[in-house]
Parts: structure tokens; sequence; C-alpha cells
């Protein structure tokens, strides 16, 4: 179950000092007429996970009732072509779920909001969660509830001095490469282009076209554990123990430090830096909760498919194209041997997810169809979303790239892991890592971990 955000990470921005200005709806800019398009094996399960929340904090001095309007304006040009953010979810007749759009339809939701006494640095400064929730919209919302919300909600907040972008996005229809493709090509527009320079792949059946008939038609028919989604970081369950959330920034030398580590061994293939930096991490959190040799880890990567099916799909390709990859071994053995034992289980188990696995692992799930509860990824698990690769320190609307990029509350239980790229640029990467409050405890003063070069 999802842990309790300890008291003093549910404190509101200056006891509650985010005001809600307005709610407005954006559609696109001219018609479009009904559009539907059937979501694929890829998406289904993910239809009990809450939507996916980003946080943009961006310094500027420029008037906010203008920046408002030019982002509204560029988000209706955007959406010609991202049209399926602007739509709902809906079931056919044989129940199958599909993404729909028309021009009768509300569009995406935006909140203007102010926190005049909130300062970027204030943000920037933050470790945890505590200041974001108010920032964001959708907190404990789930995306089966698509069917009657929007799938994009922003929520643009002016603080004393800049903006934060708050944005929810229904992750049954996309996902993070798809997230920050839409949020460049937003960008972009708003900087003064007049189209996009990669419009989205948007038919989802290419990379799968097996029609699956789900049950599911309200959020009450959702997994219990997900039946009351406020619980989701704001009230605990008996059994769960207080989570924190925390952003650890590791510089180029140290990430170029942890690479050369893992690679000392004489391995004919050297490891990748996502591979050495998950075995860091993975060997740094078992031991930080120090389990018993003879537990269970779980490793879980949620890996780009676009490039592993067959046909491959273009990066363009726009929904879920993603899989859960699993590496499990005894937590003995990660702390036992060197770090490269968990190095050389990730690369096994991410090379071996080739097209055949992949078909394989799609059919499986078609026979027997299971919604994913958001925290299914295995027993002590560390599970990683997000990518360093992802360019979202390049989301510049027209006055400068973001002071800082995180995810936000929902979608969060011990042991997951968002992967961003540092600010400082290079091979720099931040690490934010949900955990127990007494293993954050010991990895915050893990000196091995840390590698404060």
């Amino acid at each position: 179950m999802a842990g309790e955000i300890p008291n003093e990470e549910k404190k509101i921005i200056n006891d509650g000092s985010v005001k809600t200005l307005n709610t407005t709806n954006v559609k696109p800019k001219r018609p479009i007429g009904r559009k539907e398009c059937q979501l694929v094996t890829f998406d289904l399960p993910y239809l009990a996970f809450y939507y996916n929340q980003k946080l943009l904090i961006y310094k500027s001095g420029e008037n906010f009732e203008e920046v408002l309007e030019k982002l509204k304006d560029g988000l209706a040009l955007v959406l010609e072509e991202f049209y399926q953010l602007a739509g709902k979810l809906e079931k056919d007749e044989d129940g199958v779920f599909k993404v729909v759009f028309d021009d009768d339809m509300g569009g995406v939701e935006v909140v203007a909001a102010e926190a005049e006494g909130v300062e970027v640095a204030e943000l920037t400064a933050e470790e945890g969660m505590s200041k974001f929730k108010e920032l964001l919209p959708y907190n404990g919302v789930l995306n089966l509830e698509g069917m009657q919300r929007p799938l994009l909600a922003v929520q643009l907040t002016k603080l004393k001095d800049g903006l934060a972008m708050g944005c929810a996005f229904n992750h049954a229809i996309l996902d993070g490469t798809s997230t920050w493709h839409f949020m460049s090509s937003w960008a972009h527009i708003c900087r003064g282009a007049t189209s996009i320079p990669v419009p989205p792949f948007l038919e989802r059946t290419k990379a799968r076209n097996t029609r699956v008939k789900l049950d599911l038609s309200q959020p009450s028919d959702a997994p219990e554990h997900a039946n009351s989604a406020a619980t989701n970081g704001d009230v605990a369950t008996k059994s769960a123990p207080p989570l924190r959330a925390k952003v650890f920034k590791f510089s180029e030398a140290a990430v170029d430090h942890i690479k050369s580590t893992v690679n000392n061994a004489a391995a004919a293939k050297p490891y990748s830096t996502f591979q050495s930096l998950s075995a860091h991490v993975w060997r740094a959190v078992t031991r930080a909760r120090e389990l018993p040799p003879t537990d269970y880890t779980v490793y879980t990567v949620f890996a780009d498919c676009r490039k592993r099916v067959d046909p491959a799909m273009p990066e363009s390709y726009f929904g879920n194209l993603i899989q859960a990859i699993f590496t499990v071994t005894a937590a003995g053995l990660i702390m036992g041997n060197p770090v490269e034992f968990g190095a050389d289980l990730i690369r096994t188990a991410i090379e071996s997810h080739d097209a055949a696995a992949i078909g394989k692992r799609n059919e499986e799930w078609e026979k027997n169809p299971i919604i994913f509860q958001y925290k299914d990824a295995g027993v002590n698990c560390v599970a990683v979303g997000s990518s360093p690769r992802f360019k979202v320190y390049e989301v510049d609307f027209g006055w400068g790239s973001p002071e800082s990029v995180r995810s936000g509350l929902n979608n969060r239980f011990d042991g997951m892991v968002y992967l961003y790229p540092g600010k400082s640029g290079g091979r720099s990467i931040d690490v934010e890592i949900s955990l127990e409050g007494k293993a954050m405890e010991k990895l915050e003063k893990d000196k091995e971990f840390l590698m404060e070069i």
C-alpha cells in the first residue's frame, strides 16, 4: 500500500498561500471532428495507475496574465496535432477502451493560480515533496477517471519571481517519451514557431492491434487498493510505514566515477551509464533497508519498447510503448558480490527483452488481463521511471529553461525512483527516490552511495 507522507511533508506552502484564480478549458484552435483510437495492450495495464504529474519551475519576470494567454494560445495550436490529450476515455460496444476526441468536448483543463509569497529558490531547494502538492492538479486521481475528466490538466501558478507549471497527464494514453514530446512541442510553438518539428505518430494499433475487452467502467471498479484514490500519499494504512521522497544530485564526475567503478571488472562489454547507476542505486537501497540475506529484492525498469517491437515504431509514437522488465535476486547476493553483479543482472534482463519477449508478454496478458496496482513492481523493489535522456531542461516557452523539473505525489511507493538529467548538464543525473523513513535516513548518510566528488 502507499505509505503516508509524514506530517512535515504535508505542510501547504505558507499555510495555504496558493490561491486559485480561475479555471478554463482549452481546445484545439481549429475544428478537427470526431477522432477515435483504440487503446492497445501497452496502454491498458495502466488504467488503475494515477495521473502522471510533472512540475516545472521557471524563473520569470514577465507579466503573468500575458504569459498565461501566451501559454493557452500555444496550447490550442499544439493540440491540433496532439488532439488526443483534449479528448476522453470511452468504451465501445464490445467493452474495448478507446481515446476519443470530438469538437464539443471540454478539452484540456487549465487552472490559473497564484502564490506570490513563494520564491523560486524556495521550491528548487526542496528535496522532498512538502511544497509541491498545491502546485499540482489531480492529486490522487485515477487514470480510469479519464472517462469523466480531461486527459490533461495544467495548473499555472504565479510565484513571487517566476512560474510553476504543474501538469497531470492520463497515464493510460501516454508514457514519458510522449509526455516530453508534447511538452517540447508546446514550448516550440510558444517560442514563435507556426508548426512543430515532429508531429506525433497517432496510429497506436500499428504497435499492437489485439482488441482486449475489460470490464472496468467506473473508477470504483478499479482494484480495491485504488478505490479511495485520496489515500495516495495522504492517508496512512495500518500496515504502511511513512514514505519520504528526496532528490540526490549526482554530478558528472560522480556519474563517471560510478560507471568506471562498475566497469573495473574485466567485462567483455562495458556497462552503460544507466546500468551502472542502476546497480549503484539498487545496492545502496538494499543496504539502507537492512534486508536479511535470504530476502528477495526486485529491480524493475519501465523500458521504452519503440525500437524493440517488430516492426519498430518511430520515436514520435504517441501512447504507451513501455513494459516493465523485472530482475530478482537475493539481498545477500547483491550485498555479497561486487556492484557489477547487479549491473550484469540488469543488463541481461534488458537485453533479453526483445520483440519475441515483448510479444510473449502481450499474448499472456491478453489471455488474462491484469490491471496493475500502481505499486506492482515486486517485493523490496527498486522501480525506475522517467529517464535522464528526456531533455526536460530544453522545455523553454520563451523565458528560459526550467530551474527545476520534478515528479508529483502520484504513483509513489517504497522504492520508486525517477531519473532526470541534472540541471548542470553534461552527464549529471538527478535521482529522485521514495523510501520508508528509516531506510531514507540511512541512505542520506551513506557515503558510499552519495559519491560526493
